[in-house]
């Protein structure tokens, strides 16, 4: 029986080898291209994390506006509106001077700006208070709770036909008893007894506090609670 050799020639087992050879290093460097590819994405992704908490930390933009509200205040002469709004603006008490038809002070809150509208109390200006009613968005009645009886039942016709009126019956009211710092001032129960605030203003969104220039904290407590309430009515759906 006839045996087949087959015979290698060295030659071809020397092609083979570098064959292999070239394999292997073909997918070395296919393997080392990938790494490195991958690497350099890691990086990228690192450099990009890295870069949003800087600036997360390190570079807030400006904080996002307050809202404003537009405010109409009223109340006698001598009542005080002048002062309260002038020291919650910061300005100087010598440079007060008593609103003879009406001014317009931007109040400053932290999580609001207020536009007050302040109109004056004199006799012969309470007849055109009305004429600036329109676009409030909220009402600031300041009373002299130490004033005489026929002030006091002035004040008390006033803001009767200010919550009666067509343009800010619907409106959140801030009534402060001012001048609680005198001896002859009325608590805030017997003002609300005398003015008929229960029974007026049911159903109506108000506030009656007592406040003196002696404490302005209790006074921008005050304003903070008539800033909720135009929060508020800015989220009824009547209003969306």
């Amino acid at each position: 029986m006839d045996y087949l050799k087959f015979i290698v020639h060295p030659q071809h087992l020397s092609d083979c080898r570098r064959q292999n050879c070239g394999i292997t290093t073909d997918w070395k460097l296919s393997e080392l291209r990938t790494m490195s590819e991958c690497i350099q994405l890691s990086f990228a992704v690192c450099r990009i994390g890295i870069y949003t908490c800087f600036r997360a930390l390190c570079c807030k933009g400006p904080p996002p506006p307050r809202p404003e509200y537009d405010l109409v205040c009223i109340g006698l002469s001598g009542s005080g509106k002048t002062s309260l709004l002038s020291q919650l603006c910061s300005e100087s008490p010598e440079n007060i001077v008593s609103t003879t038809g009406f001014s317009i002070k931007a109040v400053p809150f932290q999580n609001a700006i207020l536009n007050v509208k302040e109109l004056g109390g004199a006799d012969n200006i309470r007849k055109y208070w009305s004429r600036y009613y329109q676009g409030s968005q909220g009402v600031i009645f300041v009373l002299d709770s130490a004033s005489s009886e026929d002030e006091l039942e002035t004040a008390r016709n006033e803001l009767h036909s200010a919550l009666q009126h067509p343009q800010l019956c619907t409106l959140p009211f801030l009534i402060l008893a001012n001048h609680q710092d005198k001896p002859a001032a009325r608590s805030i129960q017997e003002i609300k007894k005398y003015f008929e605030l229960e029974p007026l203003a049911r159903g109506k969104r108000w506030i009656l506090k007592p406040c003196s220039l002696d404490d302005m904290e209790a006074v921008k407590d005050s304003f903070s609670l008539l800033i909720n309430l135009l929060e508020e009515r800015d989220f009824e759906p009547s209003r969306m």
